[in-house]
This record gives C-alpha cells, structure tokens and sequence, in this order.
C-alpha cells in the first residue's frame, strides 16, 4: 500500500495527466485505424511510458526503451523501413542499454531514482559533431544498398537517432531535444507509410505523442540541471 502512494505521488499532476491522455489517444487512435497490429499498440504505450520516466531521469526509462526499441525494429521491417529497424535494433537498443547502466552508476545524492545531470564540454560536442557526420554517410550507403523506403528521411533519422542515443548516455538535458528532432522525421515517415496502408496513421500518432512528453523531458531536465546545481552552490 505504501508503495503505490510513493508511485502516485512519484509523478505530479501534469506528469500523470501527460502520461493518461498519451495512453488515451494511441489507444483510440489503435481502435480506429488498426485492431489488428497489437505489436505496434505495445510498442507505443511502452514508449510513451518510457517517456515520462525519462523525463524524470529515472533509469527504469531505460529499461522500457529497450523493449521499444525490439519491438519498434519489428514494426519497421514490416514497412521495409530497413533504416529505423537497424538504428533501433543496433543502435538505440544497445546505447540505451548503456545509458541505462551510466544512470545508475550516476544517481544523484543517492536517488536511484533520479540520474546526476551532466554538462558536456565543447571538446566532446565537436566530437560528436564528427562521429555525427561518419555515421549519416556510412548509413546513407548502407540505406541505398538495402533499397529502404524513404531514403533521405530515413538517413537524417539514423543521424538524429545517434545524436539522441549519445547524449542520454551522457547524461545530457539535450538528448530529449535530439529525440524531438528525430521524432520530427519520424513523424514524416511513417505519414507517408499510411499512404500505401492507413493502418499506419496509429504510428504516426504514437510519435505525435513522443514528440509532446520529448520535449516535456527537456523542459523538466532543465528545471532538474537547474535545481541540482543550486543545491550545489549551497553546499560550497
């Protein structure tokens, strides 16, 4: 019984309100243009959930994100999406993997439930910038080869992805921003899926979904980067 009250006050008002209406409207969204992928409804409300753990630097996000993502590279080979089933197979999975053991190596003051915010230097964003501009090339060739549908989105969604992947295992306010991004262009491509099959459209609205808790995520690890840092100075 203690427990569950810890949970229900776990998350605020608008956290739970966030999270509810994310899970009503892929559900109903599900009902009316599919009823028969059960895949991708599982897919979306793990992500969403994900999300909204996420967005409290809480490690179990991790955990979700990578059941996601196995489930998300299925949905995408269907699609002939041969881009995001490879960025989320081998790549988002096994960078959240490790992300999820950098959160908990991280915790702040003890928190398990909340990982330590950490600021990256202009050394290390040049680097990623780099490592960046490899990756969207070595993939675009790789895409080509593979005859994947949607070529160009699907490259800037593998550059996005990465960006993304990178800065939550570093522990960056800014990989909820890179994933908004790259939820963005997934947004794109899975419109342009429902073209050939409308049963689609609930993907699409999935990631209408993770673009709004995205970027809820970067509102709150801002207020988290700001508030452990004031706690900081305090201490000095």
């Amino acid at each position: 019984m203690e427990r569950i009250k810890t949970m229900l006050h776990y998350f605020s008002k608008g956290e739970w309100l966030l999270w509810l209406s994310s899970v009503l409207v892929i559900t109903i969204f599900f009902l009316v243009f599919d009823r028969a992928n059960y895949f991708t409804l599982a897919a979306s409300l793990l992500g969403a959930t994900s999300l909204i753990f996420n967005a409290k630097g809480n490690p179990f996000g991790q955990v979700l994100m990578i059941i996601f993502s196995l489930l998300y590279g299925y949905i995408s080979y269907t699609f002939t999406y041969y881009g995001e089933m490879i960025t989320y197979l081998g790549m988002t999975a096994p960078m959240a993997l490790i992300a999820l053991l950098s959160w908990l190596k991280n915790p702040y003051n003890g928190n398990a439930a909340e990982v330590t915010v950490n600021y990256l230097k202009r050394k290390e964003i040049g680097l990623i910038l780099l490592f960046t501009a490899v990756v969207t090339v070595v993939f675009y060739f790789v895409l080509a080869a593979f005859d994947t549908a949607n070529l160009l989105p699907s490259t800037v969604s593998v550059t996005t992805s990465f960006i993304a992947a990178y800065l939550t295992f570093r522990r960056s306010a800014y990989f909820a921003l890179a994933y908004a991004s790259n939820d963005v262009i997934l947004i794109i491509l899975w419109i342009s899926a429902t073209m050939t099959d409308r049963s689609y459209i609930s993907v699409a609205v999935c990631f209408v979904i993770f673009l709004v808790n995205d970027l809820y995520g970067f509102v709150n690890w801002k207020r988290m980067q700001k508030r452990q840092q004031e706690d900081l100075h305090s201490l000095q």
